[in-house]
């Protein structure tokens, strides 16, 4: 199973960008699929995730209501979408999947995933 993730760069504060994070090797569709990231000095951080059971949704405080992140089936992809772009949000994402299903507050804690892709940069610069 690989996790492919895609779409970071360099943008301005207020801009977008949107990421993709492509399943191969396995059909995700019970467990949660989510959005980390780490900044230079800084620990892993959750940013987004979506149980593919239920399609449940939840995000970090600090990024509610400018990023959303979406689950496109038939691709097998997670996506997020970025808007607003804050050089706060500067960081390395990371995307994760998990096999099983898991309870939904435990759907933010990096250690209960089974797989990561190899991260993307996104650098906002003010």
């Amino acid at each position: 199973v690989q996790l492919q993730a895609y779409g970071g760069g360099l943008v301005q504060a207020g801009g977008s960008l949107r990421l993709s994070c492509a399943a191969s090797g396995r059909t995700f569709n019970s467990g949660p699929m989510g959005w980390f990231r780490q900044a230079p000095g800084k620990e892993r951080e959750f940013v987004a995730v979506i149980d593919t059971w239920t399609g449940n949704k939840q995000y970090t405080d600090s990024v509610k209501g400018r990023f959303t992140i979406s689950r496109d089936k038939v691709k097998n992809t997670v996506n997020l979408e970025m808007n607003n772009l804050k050089p706060e949000d500067t960081a390395v994402y990371y995307c994760a999947a998990r096999n099983q299903r898991i309870i939904t507050s435990y759907q933010n804690r990096a250690e209960v995933y089974d797989y990561w892709g190899q991260g993307t940069q996104v650098t906002v610069s003010s």
